[in-house]
């Protein structure tokens, strides 16, 4: 048991006063519970940068993604110019919200990576699943730092990759605004219950459905 340096002794070498050190119990599970409950899809941002030790920070995060073969076929270009954030905006169809966000992400899937050993279900899927992991990392580890985010996902692909001049294997799959939210603007959405969605031994048998028979138990009749 560790104890505080407040420990004193006496002219005769006996401790005269002895405080023993609390340690503060941290719920590690709660913490990640809580960072994935609050974490919010932020479309007004603080007139205030962020720097790029917590870009850096965030991009980290993606580093600890699962991906098929680990073959981590992601690539990010982080945005801070003006007219390339103008020209990005355009491309997600005048989605004008964004301009106030200091600094984009541009998520990609690297085509030769996803497709190397896996081929046409590397590109379709296990891609994509790996872009998106990565980029749920990064949500997640922004919001832990007091940063909000939003996944656009809603733009035209060939202009994004021309203004961001990504090579012919390189597909953009998402654009993050990344910044300091301006919480008193972004409400929470609206979460459906788990139970309409999550399903048991086979699809249709949901958790509501599962309730239901529990809590009612019917009698079936036998007719004859």
């Amino acid at each position: 048991m560790p104890f505080d340096s407040l420990a004193r002794f006496g002219r005769g070498g006996k401790i005269v006063e002895e405080q023993e050190k609390v340690e503060p119990i941290i719920d590690e599970e709660e913490i990640v519970a809580k960072t994935i409950r609050n974490r919010m899809s932020v479309r007004k941002y603080l007139d205030k940068d962020v720097s790029q030790d917590l870009v850096s920070r965030v991009l980290e995060a993606s580093r600890h993604t699962p991906s098929a073969g680990n073959y981590q076929p992601w690539e990010f270009i982080v945005v801070r110019d003006v007219n390339l954030k103008n020209d990005i905006v355009e491309a997600c169809y005048n989605q004008n919200w964004m301009k106030n966000a200091p600094v984009f992400i541009v998520a990609c899937m690297n085509c030769r990576l996803a497709g190397a050993v896996y081929g046409e279900r590397g590109l379709r899927l296990y891609g994509i699943q790996a872009v998106a992991a990565a980029i749920q990392n990064m949500l997640l580890s922004a919001q832990s730092m007091g940063l909000g985010t939003c996944w656009v996902g809603a733009f035209s692909e060939i202009v994004i990759s021309k203004i961001m001049q990504c090579p012919e294997y390189v597909r953009p799959c998402a654009i993050i605004t990344l910044g300091y939210p301006d919480l008193g603007c972004t409400p929470h959405a609206k979460k459906h219950n788990k139970n309409e969605y999550i399903h048991y031994e086979k699809f249709g048998q949901t958790g509501q459905l599962k309730s239901v028979i529990e809590e009612k138990s019917p009698t079936f009749i036998k007719l004859e």
